[in-house]
């Protein structure tokens, strides 16, 4: 304990991650913290009961990695739990996996959060995943509201209530262009890829416009959008923050056997 206090007061209050340890140097829970010195300390100076009193009895030192971010920290919690597999962290243990914003390869697209299985060979496009799942909803959500994409699972015979409020094309009865939706994915795929400041410009008007008419419940709902947006497409900075596209290709030879990685980043 001497020493983990020792090192409890070099700790610092940014972001990050931290990993216990046992008496084998094992890491048995990685957790991750918006102040690290404030979480970290919270483990050692007051009682537990349950699964982290038995945590607590079991850490003997412990690591910690800072982040930019609190969003960086998270993307990072979840890759260490992978690669270490710990102990304790039976709540992120399971084979849940970050959202993905998805346009649908259907003939009349939609606009969904997925989750697919496999991303290789996958028909729809992509775009993600995004640790805040909460924001990247409410984002389509948005954008299903200024696009009208199809909403509707399966095709009905008749249109219904989105037609009428302006958010669907009726594309079960109306002859729809081709065009039309070619240019509404051009769109979206243009925003989730970092270029919405016109979709944010424009949502920050109608916020102005509502609050001017004292709709002041409108005015928030609007306040909100643009939080959702600036969340979801929060830039990350792990170690570069040049801006720089680049393709990062490695390699791993054992026994005979060799594995390739490619990571791509696009404006750093």
């Amino acid at each position: 304990m001497d020493r983990i206090k020792e090192k409890l007061k070099l700790l610092t209050t940014e972001p990050g991650c931290y990993l216990m340890k046992n008496s084998s140097s094992q890491i048995i829970y990685v957790g991750k913290a918006k102040n690290l010195k404030r979480r970290v300390s919270s483990y050692f100076n007051k009682e537990h009961t349950g699964k982290t009193k038995a945590l607590v009895e079991n850490i003997k030192d412990f690591e910690y990695i800072v982040t930019a971010t609190e969003v960086e920290s998270l993307l990072l919690e979840i890759n260490l739990i992978k690669k270490y597999s710990p102990k304790y962290n039976i709540m992120l243990k399971d084979n849940k996996s970050y959202p993905y914003i998805e346009i649908t390869s259907e003939k009349y697209p939609r606009l969904i959060i997925s989750r697919p299985r496999k991303i290789k060979g996958h028909k729809g496009k992509l775009f993600g995943p995004y640790p805040n799942a909460y924001a990247a909803r409410k984002t389509v959500e948005l954008l299903n509201r200024i696009y009208p994409f199809r909403k509707c699972h399966t095709m009905d015979k008749k249109v219904c209530l989105y037609y009428h409020i302006g958010q669907c094309l009726g594309y079960c009865e109306k002859n729809v262009n081709e065009e039309i939706t070619n240019n509404m994915i051009n769109e979206v795929t243009s925003f989730l890829k970092g270029n919405y400041k016109e979709v944010r410009k424009k949502i920050s008007n109608l916020m102005y416009e509502a609050s001017n008419s004292l709709n002041f419940e409108r005015a928030i709902e609007y306040k909100d959008m643009i939080e959702y947006i600036d969340k979801v497409l929060e830039k990350q900075k792990i170690s570069l923050n040049d801006n720089i596209t680049r393709d990062v290709i490695n390699y791993y030879v054992k026994n005979d056997y060799i594995s390739y990685q490619v990571l791509h980043l696009r404006d750093g």
